[in-house]
């Protein structure tokens, strides 16, 4: 057990070098000169030659990514170009609504998306399965963006139920005004990972559902609910943890979409407007915390695997 964590641990390393050359090469390597893609057009040469000089371009690359790595072993991400703050400053102040919006969401998604498989599985062939599948393609299908603006249509301009946009947080102004405004984002946001969830957990319960060991549970008088909970869903649940980590890539990529659409101030606005302002140092801090974070996750469901199966620990 402590071998398969400490091996688990030990792979992440690797991963996170190759994510730092990456991220470094990104900037360094693109076409044009960053520092005067930075500057702007009416920039001049003085203008260009000191963000040069503030980001380090003017040495080797072999140096700068050295001086880089220096920094970055000690958590400093480097410090924003037009704001002059750190990056690590900018993204503590933005990491709370992200954060939030992304626990909800799983929250949501695991908790509507696994009985819905499950049922689904249990009633193959029927109108449920048959809504369960539709709802999964119709998932996929639909951008966040214009699942987004049709909820704001429907549920805050037309009914008037919700807020447009805005996020308050349940530290400051309380949890019903949390709620209140975090209902739409998540519901835009779960859809895609409903459908993700409930598709592969349909397969998955559908699958061990064929198994002898689910025959000798009914032979023997188990009611229909104990066979489903506690043998087929449990024995179901690997491959259904394994798709809920893929989909936390899904996840982060949505973030910055849906943060967009009802003006959450988190990071993934953050990571927009970086982008719209050109501020390198911001994007290269944002693509290593959410690698990071996306590493992290997955190395949390790996571990996972040793409790739900136990043949994984040897």
């Amino acid at each position: 057990m402590i071998s398969y964590v400490l091996k688990r641990v030990l792979m992440t390393i690797p991963v996170m070098v190759v994510v730092a050359l990456f991220v470094f090469l990104l900037l360094r390597l693109s076409p044009g000169d960053p520092a005067a893609v930075i500057a702007g057009d009416y920039a001049t040469a003085e203008d260009v030659a000191k963000i040069r000089e503030k980001l380090g371009l003017s040495e080797p690359i072999v140096v700068q990514f050295w001086n880089w790595s220096l920094s970055l072993m000690q958590g400093d991400l480097g410090t924003s170009i037009f704001s002059n703050k750190p990056v690590t400053t900018l993204i503590a102040q933005r990491i709370e609504p992200t954060l939030l919006l992304a626990l909800t969401t799983i929250l949501f998604s695991i908790a509507v998306a696994v009985p819905l498989g499950t049922i689904a599985a249990f009633r193959a062939g029927r109108w449920i399965d048959r809504f369960v599948m539709l709802f999964s393609v119709g998932g996929f299908s639909i951008p966040v963006f214009v699942l987004g603006y049709i909820l704001i249509y429907t549920f805050a301009l037309k009914l008037r139920w919700l807020p447009v946009q805005g996020y308050k947080s349940p530290f400051v102004e309380g949890l019903g005004p949390f709620i209140y405004h975090i209902t739409l984002p998540t519901v835009t946001l779960s859809v895609i990972f409903i459908a993700l969830i409930a598709r592969m957990t349909r397969a998955s319960v559908i699958e061990v559902l064929e198994e002898d060991y689910i025959r000798t549970a009914r032979a023997k008088g188990q009611s229909e609910m104990n066979v489903l909970m506690r043998h087929a869903l449990r024995n179901a649940a690997v491959p259904i943890v394994t798709v809920i980590g893929i989909g936390i890539a899904l996840l982060i990529g949505g973030v910055v979409v849906t943060e967009s659409v009802y003006n959450i101030p988190g990071l993934g606005r953050l990571v927009l407007d970086a982008v719209l302002a050109r501020d390198y140092p911001i994007i290269q801090g944002l693509i290593l915390f959410f690698s990071f974070v996306y590493i992290l996750l997955n190395l949390l469901i790996d571990l996972t695997y040793t409790f739900l199966d136990p043949r994984i620990r040897y």
